[in-house]
C-alpha cells in the first residue's frame, strides 16, 4: 500500500486526534480530552504516530514508557515531561485509533508491527495495555497476554483488561553489533 504511511504525530496533528478519539471513546465514557492525550505524547513523542492514507490522516497511536504492570489514569494527565527511558523496560500502547474508512484492512496490525519495531530499538523488553470496548480478543491474536491481577483505575470501566507481549528480538531480526548498534527505522 504505497498510499499508506506511519509518521510520528506532530502539533498540527492534534485537532484530528482529539476528533477521533472522542468519536471512539465518546460514547462509552471513555474519552480523555485533549490535555490529557498531550500529555502521554510529551512523555514520549518518539513513540507516538499518525497513520496516513490517501493523503489524509487515517489514525493514531500514543506509547509511552510506563511502569510494568501499570497503567496512566485515564482522568489525570501525565505530569512532567521527557519522560522517555524513566520508567523501566515497559512501552505501554496507551491508545490506537483508526478512522472507519481504513478499518478491516490490516491498518492496526500495522501500527501495532511498527510500535513494536521501535520499542525493540529502544531496547524496550515488554509493551503492556489495556483492552477496552470488548477489544481483548484482537490484542490476543497479536499476541498480548491478559493480566488479570493487574488493578486498573476504575477509569477504564468494569470490562478493561490489562495485557501484555513480550518484545524478544523477532526472529528474522539481524544480529546486534559488539557495539550494540541498532538499525534505523
Amino acid at each position: 500500500m504505497t498510499d499508506t504511511s506511519i509518521r510520528l504525530l506532530q502539533d498540527e496533528d492534534w485537532d484530528d486526534v482529539v476528533a477521533l478519539e472522542a468519536l471512539a471513546y465518546g460514547p462509552s465514557g471513555l474519552s480523555e480530552g485533549r490535555e490529557a492525550l498531550r500529555s502521554r505524547h510529551r512523555a514520549s513523542p518518539s513513540t507516538c504516530f499518525v497513520l496516513e492514507h490517501a493523503g489524509g490522516f487515517a489514525g493514531y497511536l500514543l506509547a509511552l514508557p510506563y511502569p510494568l504492570f501499570h497503567c496512566p489514569n485515564l482522568s489525570v494527565a501525565e505530569r512532567g515531561v521527557g519522560c522517555e527511558g524513566d520508567r523501566g523496560n515497559n512501552l505501554h500502547l496507551h491508545d490506537l485509533v483508526l478512522a472507519e474508512r481504513v478499518r478491516g484492512r490490516g491498518m492496526a496490525r500495522r501500527m501495532v508491527r511498527h510500535l513494536e519495531k521501535t520499542g525493540r530499538e529502544t531496547r524496550h523488553r515488554s509493551l503492556s495495555l489495556v483492552a477496552v470496548g470488548g477489544s481483548r480478543p484482537l490484542w490476543s491474536r497479536l499476541g498480548y497476554r491478559t493480566r488479570p491481577e493487574v488493578v486498573l483505575p476504575a477509569s477504564y470501566g468494569a470490562e478493561a483488561v490489562y495485557m501484555t507481549k513480550s518484545l524478544a528480538p523477532a526472529a528474522d531480526a539481524p544480529p546486534r553489533s559488539a557495539s550494540g548498534a541498532r538499525g534505523t527505522s
